[in-house]
């Protein structure tokens, strides 16, 4: 029979112990004493209770048990805390009301745990049979306060300028032992950059200097041996911008920096920037190489009819008065009829496609005309008619007449000479 933390009561019968099958599993072999500890090392929290357990067993006849504790602290002998033997427990007076033992169950009750209870525990198991068989098992313990919520100080409060200012973020706690901190920025931890770095604990955060990047939920993750917290999240003031000016309109057409709008028609214009603070905007009308301010904020509205000019510049201002810095984008407005385009461009594919269709046929009569000549006009094309001293074919003359909208030039000699074949 095995022993361990959850045997039965001890029986003073003497008898032959069996191994259990757990222990067949952690030893391999059921041959002489075995003694295990789940865990080398063990937290505790002080001013709470904190078990050891301890697992023992062994088959050979035996007719005693015995179960010693031990403490040692470095570079100190070990101090003896209490015994048994078979269901006789011997404390040591001085621990009596600290530690428990209940034989044969070798585990050990530690309550109430302080710091001066921090060190190494020794259990001893000895089996007295045919022979005496030992075997110890070491556990180190370590005893800590739980951590209290941190809070996250920052400085300066009232925030820093983009490539100017720097930050300092600090985390605070009031509760806790063997404190290991952790920033976290957006959930993921901090590491050291060319702009980050901490001090010897880790418990502040400085950055230098502070940049648009640098924005986001920062948080202190601490946390030791039996506990962890985790501060709420903190948002530093960075003050940057502007960045990325541009110019939108709620209609028209835009092709690069030129708003085309219809005559008749009010476009309404929006200016934006990242900033923060947010920008304040002004816009500047250009005039015959003049510029006048037209208006502050960040929409602008042109109605056609308050234009004088067809095209107008026009340029957009932002500024961070915190940050110093500025930016502009220029553009222009061109108010013309889209309706009258539309017109004017359908007018000249009419045109285009009717020169075509006329080009077409004059070389269709050019065509007829080479097939007169080759092969001799032995009245193949009858009839034919004679127009000043030219042969021509009637169906040429009518052909050309409609082919082209100058009938004057078609009689020309000039013109005629090109269509018809010269009779001399």
């Amino acid at each position: 029979m095995g022993q361990d933390a959850f045997m039965d009561p001890f029986s003073n019968t003497v008898g032959v112990f069996q191994c259990k099958i757990y222990l067949l599993l952690l030893a391999g072999a059921c041959s002489g004493l075995k003694v295990a500890v789940p865990s080398h090392t063990i937290h505790g929290i002080r001013g709470q209770a904190l078990y050891l357990p301890v697992h023992y067993g062994f088959h050979t006849p035996a007719s005693d048990i015995q179960i010693i504790w031990l403490f040692e602290r470095p570079h100190t002998m070990p101090k003896y805390l209490l015994g048994s033997v078979n269901k006789s427990v011997v404390p040591d007076l001085e621990y009596q009301h600290k530690f428990t033992m209940m034989p044969p169950n070798a585990s050990l009750l530690i309550n109430p745990l302080q710091f001066t209870d921090e060190g190494n525990y020794i259990v001893k198991v000895n089996i007295q049979g045919n022979g005496t068989l030992s075997a110890s098992q070491k556990i180190q313990v370590t005893v800590d306060d739980p951590v209290t919520k941190p809070v996250v100080q920052t400085q300066p409060l009232s925030g820093a300028v983009e490539y100017v200012g720097n930050m300092t973020l600090t985390c605070i706690v009031e509760g806790g032992t063997r404190l290991i901190y952790q920033w976290l920025k957006n959930g993921r931890p901090v590491h050291t950059t060319s702009t980050n770095s901490f001090s010897p604990q880790n418990n502040t955060l400085h950055i230098a200097p502070v940049t648009k990047e640098d924005i986001g939920n920062y948080s202190c993750l601490v946390k030791n041996p039996v506990s962890k917290m985790e501060s709420d999240i903190t948002m530093p003031i960075i003050y940057y911008g502007p960045y990325g000016l541009r110019v939108n309109s709620d209609k028209g057409l835009k092709v690069g920096e030129v708003f085309t709008v219809d005559i008749g028609e009010a476009i309404l214009f929006d200016c934006s920037a990242d900033s923060y603070p947010p920008n304040t905007y002004s816009w500047i009308r250009r005039t015959d190489n003049t510029t006048y301010v037209i208006k502050h904020g960040p929409h602008l509205e042109v109605a056609s009819e308050k234009v004088a000019q067809k095209t107008t510049d026009y340029v957009c201002c932002a500024y961070n008065n915190v940050t110093g810095r500025q930016d502009e984008t220029h553009f222009t407005v061109i108010i013309t009829s889209v309706g009258q385009k539309w017109n004017t461009g359908k007018l000249e594919h009419f045109q285009a496609m009717k020169m075509l269709w006329m080009t077409s046929e004059y070389m269709n009569l050019l065509l007829f005309q080479m097939l007169l000549v080759f092969l001799g006009c032995q009245g193949l094309f009858q009839p034919l008619i004679v127009y000043q001293d030219k042969i021509c074919t009637v169906q040429f003359m009518k052909l050309f007449s409609t082919s082209l909208p100058n009938s004057k030039t078609i009689q020309s000699e000039h013109s005629c000479a090109k269509q018809c074949i010269g009779v001399k």
